[in-house]
């Protein structure tokens, strides 16, 4: 993984200072919230309904097991002892303490870790796929690349106030376990007929208010020439986007009213002067990076058999484990969404847990996912078993990757003040209802999202079953969503109709399940079923 150079340690160090001198004086009546407000932002710290939220970049979702046992610490010492990973691929702490914030910005600093620009209208933390480096059906890492496009937006001082965030995200692999066509920029690496490598780009997906599905508008532009395509595209967004119209200045709207055509156009013609000022890094530079993501030594001639002779290991196995591209070596995903816990949190203890399985096997290594749980990437498959008994007796063992129990959720109104419903409580109410894990296997494939306001923080639209809170007269509601993806075949979900209260959505995700085990045919996913059969049949069976 990458590892800081001098100059990466001096800005940290630096916007540390910095922001310890505007918290002195918050705190000491010198500025007002008004004029504190953008300053915290900058640095990811939140006023949430009950306290500071810090929101602690991860790029590209990967960590060793020293900056994990920091974060164990800030959980145990300055939070309420635990954090709670996002769909960004971060971790927030929702009970930060304001005089305590600069500490905890030091701290991060010591293991190469910072909140900057985790908030505010700056381009966010850069994500990718989980899996990267390690996945068996990825053409390269693309993290070099992600890391890359990171230090070039970082402090980029032509995008340093943005008519609203930004966010990119990449993928090396057909299976797109990134969501990239939901994001502002999608970036697949891909090979030309030539076999050079190069980036499909995506501009304009998102969630949120006005959801969007990304078009394609470059299907390859060299990696040598990627950050300069990426620019431009910015460039059209921030001479163009709306500043005037909060619900109408992220890029997904450009595009849609400009039209993708209209748009790539402008965004080529970008793109040829640019090329002119030769702006990319040289060569050396994206070298430099990735000699951080060489593959660690992994063993040779490991024997690549499995004893699955204990049900319940076979269970998490088929559920929790993947191909690795180095044989005798896989790749297991660490479930947070243990029925009666909140999807994404983690103790302190856990987390200290996790580092110590990461740094005994896994070279160093964690990954956080878009689903809110954590992966180690390159584990021997014959220390499978003991990291499998050591997460059991954890609570961490549970195998329903990518099941109904997987469900991801926001903090909702329990935390955030933009939060209109609670999102938890449903989170929670639907793992109980499904807790059966043979039950669970028999409806297969199954995302449910959980959003508990209209900015998706909880992916909603991307749901194959989707729940948004809204408020309803003062009375929390929730709306159902059916046919949400955020996989290759990205699609949004569809509002089935009127909305319903805390209990009657969780008996409507179970009226929907119940009527897709009559329906579907063999190995057919809910989604494809659903995509095959229509609304009507669901709303029929929700509503009568």
């Amino acid at each position: 993984m990458y590892q800081y150079d001098r100059y990466d340690q001096a800005i940290v160090d630096a916007r540390v200072d910095e922001f310890r001198d505007q918290t002195s004086r918050r705190l000491a009546g010198d500025i007002t919230e008004d004029q504190f407000k953008p300053l915290r932002l900058k640095n990811g710290l939140y006023l949430q309904l009950h306290a500071y939220m810090l929101r602690v970049a991860i790029p590209y979702g990967t960590l060793n097991s020293r900056q994990m046992r920091m974060l164990g610490h800030i959980a145990r010492t300055h939070d309420r002892g635990y954090g709670h990973f996002t769909t960004r691929q971060n971790i927030q702490f929702h009970w930060i303490k304001l005089a305590e914030a600069p500490d905890i910005l030091a701290k991060l600093a010591t293991v190469e870790m910072h909140c900057i620009q985790t908030s505010g209208e700056s381009i966010r933390n850069i994500s990718a796929d989980q899996f990267a480096g390690a996945a068996a059906d990825e053409i390269a890492d693309p993290r070099p690349w992600a890391e890359l496009l990171r230090q070039w937006f970082t402090f980029h001082a032509e995008f340093s106030y943005l008519p609203r965030k930004f966010k990119f995200a990449l993928t090396a692999a057909d299976t797109d376990r990134a969501a990239i066509r939901l994001h502002d920029i999608g970036l697949k690496l891909v090979k030309n007929a030539a076999g050079e490598m190069g980036f499909e780009v995506y501009v304009g997906g998102g969630m949120g208010r006005t959801p969007f599905v990304a078009p394609l508008i470059r299907d390859f532009v060299p990696t040598s020439q990627f950050l300069t395509y990426c620019e431009a595209a910015l460039r059209v967004w921030n001479r163009y986007g709306r500043r005037d119209n909060i619900h109408k200045q992220r890029i997904k709207i450009l595009v849609h009213d400009l039209g993708a055509e209209e748009f790539t156009r402008q965004v080529e013609a970008e793109f040829a002067e640019l090329l002119k000022l030769n702006m990319d890094p040289p060569p050396e530079e994206l070298a430099r990076i990735a000699r951080y993501f060489i593959p660690p030594p992994f063993e040779e001639g490991l024997d690549d058999r499995l004893d699955r002779s204990d049900p319940d290991f076979a269970l998490w196995v088929d559920q929790n484990v993947h191909t690795h591209k180095q044989p005798g070596y896989a790749i297991a995903t660490i479930s947070l969404k243990t029925v009666g816990e909140i999807p994404g949190d983690i103790s302190a203890d856990q987390i200290d847990l996790v580092a110590d399985l990461a740094e005994r096997y896994s070279f160093d290594e964690l990954r956080v996912t878009h689903a809110q749980n954590l992966v180690l990437p390159h584990v021997r498959k014959q220390d499978l078993y003991t990291i499998w008994q050591t997460l059991r007796d954890a609570g961490l063992a549970v195998a329903t990757l990518d099941l109904i129990g997987d469900i991801i959720a926001c903090p909702g109104l329990d935390y955030c003040s933009l939060a209109n419903a609670r999102s938890i409580p449903v989170a929670q109410k639907i793992a109980a209802r499904f807790a059966d894990h043979d039950r669970q296997l028999e409806l297969g494939e199954l995302k449910v999202k959980i959003s508990g306001c209209i900015n998706a923080c909880g992916h909603h639209h991307a749901g194959h079953i989707g729940i948004l809170g809204v408020d309803r007269k003062g009375t929390e509601n929730y709306q159902l969503l059916l046919g949400g993806s955020g996989a290759e075949d990205a699609s949004l979900g569809k509002i089935t109709g009127p909305g319903f209260d805390e209990d009657g959505v969780v008996d409507a995700v179970e009226k929907v399940t119940d009527l897709y085990k009559t329906l579907r045919t063999d190995g057919e996913r809910f989604l494809d079923t659903y995509r095959r059969v229509g609304m009507e049949p669901f709303k029929e069976a929700i509503y009568g």
